[in-house]
This record gives C-alpha cells, structure tokens and sequence, in this order.
C-alpha cells in the first residue's frame, strides 16, 4: 500500500526543464525518472532543442508536458496540436483566452486524430492567466475590471463547456475551481516552491503542501529539485510533502 501511495505522489510531479542543452534533458530524465510523473518542454527548451528533447524524453522512459501556452485562430492550433501527438508529446496547454472556439476545435481534432490512428487522446489543459499577472496588470492594462479570481475562474468554466480536461491556475484559485466545476476537473498550479529551497524570483511561495490542500492535481517545480545538490533525494522530500498533505486532507 505505501508503494501505491508513493507511486501516486510522484505521478502529482511536472518537473520543469527550463534548460538549454540535450546533455541537460539526459542527465535530469535519467535521474528523476523513477521520481516525477512528468517532464514539462517549456518555451525556453523548446527553442534551444526543439523536438529532439521530446525525442530524448519519450527514449528514456519519461513522460512529456509541453507547456506552449498556444494562441491562435482556431485551424492553427488545432493542427498544432495533433503535430504535438504525432511527437508524442502526452499533454499539453492552450491559453483559455483564445476563446472556446479555438478550445473546442484543438479537442475535436486530436479526438479525431486519436480515434482514427487508434491512439488515446492526450490531455489538454487551457492556461488561464499568467502567474506574473496581477490586479493591476488585468484592469489597467488590459482593461479587465472584474476581480482577478472571478476573471480566472470564468476562463476556467469556458475551457470546460468547450471541452477541456482541466487548467493552469494559482493555488489560490483552485479549491474554488474545484468547488465550482468539480473534483475531476483537473488543476495543475505552477511555480511551486518547498519551503526549505531558495526562493529565487518568486515573490510568494507556494509550497508543494499549499498547492495539494488547495486542491491541485499537479505540481509544477523546476529549480528546487534540477538546482539541488542531490536531485534525486530534493524530489523523494517534495514526494513526502505531497504524501502529507493528503493524509492532513484524509483526516
């Protein structure tokens, strides 16, 4: 029974890859494989390897995130995204204020995609609203006047009608996206940080416990584990905190 726990607990883990070079990708998939559930492709990967780090992810046994917040008209990103699945790539997000149209069209046409190449679809999640964003940057720059919680909570609900498996969304606004769309809706938070690592540039910490509580299905966490003097025994620690905190939600 421990076993399945802690097999569940590492599976809640995205471990964010912002690095440059293959030979980075190698060293971290081979280390922490056994003790994350996903490896996140982000922008900053992207650009420096391109697919070859999707390619050296899937050959060494671990599974992939891409994280390219996709904006466009819908055609565009609908063949994005099967070109994503025909990669391998096992999920990824699309930014909810692209509208529902472009949201429900990326999930007919890799449903489609799947169906017809007898494959299983990959899990979409729509990003809501940037973690750098605050009140101040919505209202006064991009002219939105509601509460920067109900504005993330409505692009949520959007994302689901059009289909959409879950969001990228603070911790903060998870336990009322959960309450509000359901427990199988699904919530990764990003940006978290255990309490003993460095804080960096954030500016408030969201530890792996914060963001379980709250009700996040996955964690996103990058430097606190690829920066730590010992990878492997940062990411068993952030497996702890996450064991934890649901024993702390069970009683």
């Amino acid at each position: 029974m421990e076993d399945k726990k802690v097999v569940e607990a590492k599976d809640r883990i995205i471990l964010a890859l912002d690095v440059d070079t293959i030979e980075e990708v190698e060293k971290y998939v081979g280390l922490l494989k056994d003790y994350v559930g996903y490896f996140k492709v982000g922008l900053q990967l992207f650009t420096s390897c391109g697919f070859e780090a999707v390619e050296v992810i899937k050959k060494n046994g671990g599974k992939v995130y891409f994280d390219g917040k996709f904006q466009d008209i819908p055609n565009t990103i609908a063949q994005t995204s099967i070109n994503l699945m025909k990669r391998g790539v096992d999920f990824f997000n699309i930014s909810a204020t692209g509208g529902s149209k472009m949201m429900a069209n990326t999930i007919n046409a890799c449903n489609t995609y799947a169906k017809k190449n007898e494959i299983d679809p990959p899990m979409i999640l729509a990003v809501t609203l940037l973690s750098s964003f605050g009140q101040k940057t919505l209202t006064n720059e991009l002219g939105v006047e509601m509460n920067i919680s109900s504005y993330v909570l409505k692009l949520a609900r959007v994302a689901k009608e059009a289909g959409i498996a879950g969001v990228v969304a603070p911790d903060t606004d998870a336990s009322q996206i959960k309450k509000e769309l359901g427990n199988d809706f699904i919530v990764v938070c990003p940006a978290v940080r255990p309490t003993w690592a460095i804080v960096n540039d954030q500016i408030r910490i969201v530890t792996p416990s914060d963001a379980i509580k709250a009700g996040a299905d996955y964690i996103v966490i990058g430097r606190p584990i690829t920066h730590a003097q010992d990878p492997v025994e940062a990411a068993k620690l952030i497996i702890a905190e996450i064991e934890e905190a649901y024993k702390d939600i069970e009683e």
